[in-house]
């Protein structure tokens, strides 16, 4: 009896943590992949397709990886990539295009996990290049609370003041809460336009696309999802996990993601990739003081992952209803955090700053040449600037 009880109360602890990996992951960047799909092209019932099966691929991969592996490896979708799209055109060929790009990015994550020099080639792009990229894609994204306060200033304040006070009082719920303000706000404003919301739209549901494989939308969108999926998510996915003393199963994981991306890239679905910074919930002391039970909090996160899918289509439609600006006020909160880091790391290197200004002011410019997005020559550009003058610079 006493055996069975102190199993219970071992087990408390990585479930819980387990759970409020899963909530936060979801809440705290749902609402940018919805921004994402829809800047490339999604319909909404497609952006709800995309979100679906991403938080069910994340789930499913969650429980397999833990039950093999035994360690507390937990996934996500992609929200850098997100952000990415978010500032990212339509492309020529529209919405099949862009779920065509997503399919090479999920064949370019699996090959790295079986071709062991195309990992080394992703991993000798410059980091404070990859981090430049990802903070001037970023910028627009994170202007958007602040310019809502301008224009929808009774709506966004109120969330704003929640993120401020969770920040300080909370720092991981901030995200969360915020956009629980935001579902409050937006729940006030359904009610007083009176505006009724079918029960059958709330049911989830996948829209099938056809991928269209058109060059610039895989230059444009592909080639910076995957660079920016490598760089800012799986490579820091396997230092968390590191950090606690695991060791990442890295080739299995790239396999799992990079293959769910390909499946769920025709429902919408992005990127799938190694939780980064949710992977500390599920890895860390909050999971127990017993390292080897901490995969259990890994698989209550693929667990709650899967039932958060059923009710993805719900929050769309919630979401979709908001005013203009507030959603994208949200989705900014959650990124600020995450630029503030990449800005750090474009600019810490003294010898690399020339590089780090040009990818990240031409990445935050919007610049599109032939059909191809800002976020490709951004990191062209700076890998020219670095070769021409940094390496220059060094030599003398």
């Amino acid at each position: 009896m006493h055996t069975a009880t102190s199993v219970r109360s071992g087990l408390g602890e990585p479930v819980l943590a387990g759970i409020v990996t899963a909530l936060v992951g979801f809440t705290s960047s749902f609402a940018v992949v919805l921004a994402g799909l829809r800047a490339t092209g999604a319909s909404p019932a497609q952006a709800a397709s995309g979100l679906l099966a991403l938080t069910a691929v994340v789930g499913l991969g969650i429980v397999l990886l833990s039950l093999r592996y035994r360690i507390p490896v937990t996934l996500s979708w992609s929200t850098p990539g997100a952000a990415l799209l978010a500032g990212a055109a339509v492309p020529a060929g529209g919405w099949p295009a862009a779920v065509g790009a997503f399919l090479v990015t999920g064949a370019l994550i699996a090959l790295t996990g079986a071709v062991p020099w195309l990992g080394r080639l992703v991993a000798r792009i410059p980091q404070h290049l990859a981090q430049a990229m990802l903070a001037g894609v970023l910028l627009p994204l994170c202007l958007a609370p602040f310019q809502s306060i301008g224009t929808i200033p009774v709506l966004v304040l109120p969330v704003i003041l929640v993120w401020l006070g969770a920040s300080a009082l909370a720092p991981k719920w901030a995200v969360p809460l915020a956009l629980v303000a935001a579902l409050a706000v937006i729940g006030v404003q359904i009610a007083r336009d009176g505006v009724v919301i079918a029960p059958e739209s709330l049911v989830p549901s996948l829209a099938f696309t056809v991928p269209a494989l058109d060059p610039a939308a895989i230059i444009g969108i592909a080639l910076p999802l995957y660079v920016v999926t490598m760089a800012s998510q799986n490579l820091p996915g396997v230092a968390v996990l590191s950090s606690f003393g695991y060791r990442a199963p890295w080739r299995p994981a790239l396999a799992v993601t990079g293959v769910g991306t390909a499946v769920v890239a025709p429902f919408g679905g992005h990127a799938v990739n190694l939780a980064a910074l949710s992977a500390a919930l599920s890895a860390g002391d909050g999971a127990g003081a017993d390292r080897g039970r901490r995969w259990v909090a890994a698989l209550t996160a693929g667990i709650t992952y899967l039932i958060l899918a059923a009710v993805s289509g719900a929050l769309v439609v919630i979401v979709g209803a908001a005013p203009a600006g507030l959603v994208e006020a949200v989705a900014g909160l959650a990124l600020i955090g995450t630029m503030a880091t990449a800005v750090t790391s474009s600019f810490s290197d003294p010898t690399g700053r020339m590089s780090g200004a040009v990818t990240f002011l031409l990445a935050a410019s919007g610049l599109s040449i032939l059909g191809i997005g800002g976020a490709f020559w951004a990191l062209l550009a700076g890998l020219v600037v670095r070769a021409a003058l940094e390496r220059t610079a060094s030599r003398r």
